[in-house]
């Protein structure tokens, strides 16, 4: 933290003391009714509409101020957006007392404080929709100032471009940035149509455990943390999936969760220890039904968030319309290699890793070697949305085996962008085969994969009562609102990144 104050945060702390000196509460209770926003205002205002506007009240932010000598310009910004107003002292100190605007005003506000103003709407002679102040309250003194920022012409220009500032200090990238705050907008726009989508077919949402005995449902390095009242390790959830499946064990047939989950791996622009996934899980369906409701589901999402199928990254454009390519991931590896792996066992794999120039170690089996080659050579080609369909056995221990192809298994990723942003499968329901998965992981567990699953017990003996034929899928909901936000990095659309500890 810092142990100095700096020469602005000691000028606005005088300025403090003497409000309360002049007894002027800088941080006072009563609530301040709001009739209007900057929004509302600047949308409806007219001079056939001037009526509407005879008494505006309205709380923001001071974001400018042009000093006239008795009368100022000031720009205040609220959650909708900034709107200019005009300040006279001879009208907001009538009579001889000129102190609330001579030295309230003038002396002790600064950019960044919290005003109330009451007032009628009118438009300057330059054309701009402003409010004329009749009154003014002082909110919320700040005792910090705002990074610079620039405006012309309405449209402000950002000197913080600070990146590591921008994400550990959040609170001011929104204050200076307004595009900041409507990407996050878009992000609830989003969550809230996936919602939709899935009530109005009769999902129900559900709560699971973030504290888990076996950090099970995916294949990753997970957190450890402590009980003292049970004295015995948890784990942070690196996956909602077996708890999930218990409960479509128990009786539903269509449940969903956004679950916080973590997993304590690498940081990078795509991902962040700490993530949202959506999953949802459909009884008596299969990963070809689920393929296709996936993309009913962000066509209908992107259109909800942006108004059309097509979102825009890096000035390349994704369209999510229905229907999407489908390719097995042996083909896919096939198209651009121009090998066939297919039939290679573990050793012909690492040959084609050593041919490839792909970096692995002992500890990976066959399926995190074609994971391996797939997210070297193949993943970043898959721009426009990609079903990437039968995945070999080895990579997919929860996922049920291929109905027409040996050695394969029903399962699909969806690639946008060059990254994955949805796993699926037809779920595994066969007790003892799902036992017989889960020992092959710990065999490689042995072998130092620090990711390869534990053996979940209890979700085996919830198996053994019978789960009925099952589809389901996990979304990167980050990644997804990458997408749809056109933002590049993760960092963008969290709001509070894990970053490392402020020096």
């Amino acid at each position: 933290m810092q142990a100095t104050l700096s020469e602005q945060e000691v000028i606005r702390r005088e300025k403090l003391a003497e409000l309360r000196a002049m007894g002027i509460d800088p941080f006072p209770a009563p609530l301040f009714e709001i009739t209007h926003t900057a929004e509302q205002i600047k949308r409806d205002f007219t001079l056939e509409t001037a009526d509407q506007f005879k008494e505006i009240s309205i709380a923001g932010r001071i974001m400018g101020v042009r000093d006239m000598g008795k009368a100022n310009f000031a720009v205040i910004q609220d959650s909708t957006g900034r709107i200019q107003i005009y300040i006279k002292q001879d009208e907001i100190c009538p009579g001889e007392d000129k102190s609330m605007f001579a030295i309230v005003w003038k002396k002790l506000m600064d950019l960044g404080d919290i005003i109330g103003v009451k007032g009628y709407g009118f438009i300057t002679k330059t054309g701009e929709t402003s409010i004329h102040a009749t009154s003014f309250i002082l909110l919320t003194k700040s005792l910090h100032p705002l990074p610079v920022t620039r405006e012309k012409d309405g449209e402000v220009f950002d000197a913080v471009t600070n990146l590591e500032f921008r994400y550990r200090q959040r609170y001011a990238d929104l204050i200076v940035n307004p595009a900041v705050k409507d990407t996050f907008i878009k992000i609830t726009k989003m969550k809230n149509a996936i919602r939709a989508f899935l009530n109005e077919r009769g999902g129900i949402e559900v709560d699971t455990p973030v504290l888990q005995s076996i950090p099970g449902g995916a294949i990753a390095r997970p957190f450890v943390t402590h009980h003292n009242a049970l004295d015995i390790p948890l784990y942070l959830r690196i996956a909602n999936e077996l708890y999930l499946k218990r409960l479509i064990v128990g009786g539903f047939e269509w449940v969903y969760e956004f679950s916080r989950n973590f997993r304590n791996e690498g940081m990078d622009r795509t991902h962040n220890p700490e993530f949202t996934v959506l999953e949802f899980y459909v009884a008596y369906k299969d990963y070809l039904w689920m393929m296709d409701t996936t993309e009913q589901l962000l066509e209908k999402t992107a259109i909800a968030t942006n108004g059309t199928t097509v979102t825009t990254v890096n000035d390349v454009e994704i369209d999510f319309k229905a229907p999407y390519k489908r390719i097995s991931i042996y083909d896919a590896i096939k198209e651009h290699t121009g090998i066939d792996i297919s039939a290679m066992d573990e050793e012909g794999l690492r040959g084609v890793c050593r041919q490839l120039h792909i970096e692995v170690d002992p500890s990976m089996g066959k399926g995190k070697l074609v994971d391996e080659i797939f997210g070297g050579k193949c993943e970043k080609h898959y721009i426009q949305p990609t079903f990437i369909i039968d995945y070999p056995i080895e990579m997919s221990p929860l996922t049920k085996k291929h109905r027409e192809k040996e050695g394969l298994v029903e399962r699909f990723e969806l690639i946008a962008n060059g990254k994955e942003i949805a796993n699926a499968y037809t779920e595994l329901n066969d007790p003892i085969d799902q036992r017989e998965r889960f020992e092959d992981q710990v065999k490689l567990m042995e072998r130092g994969d620090a990711e390869a699953m534990y053996i979940d017990y209890d979700f085996l003996r919830a198996l053994e009562y019978g789960m009925p034929p099952t589809a389901g899928i996990g979304f990167g909901i980050d990644r997804l609102a990458m997408l749809l936000t056109g933002q590049v990095s993760i960092q963008d659309v969290l709001f509070f990144p894990q970053m490392r500890p402020e020096a």
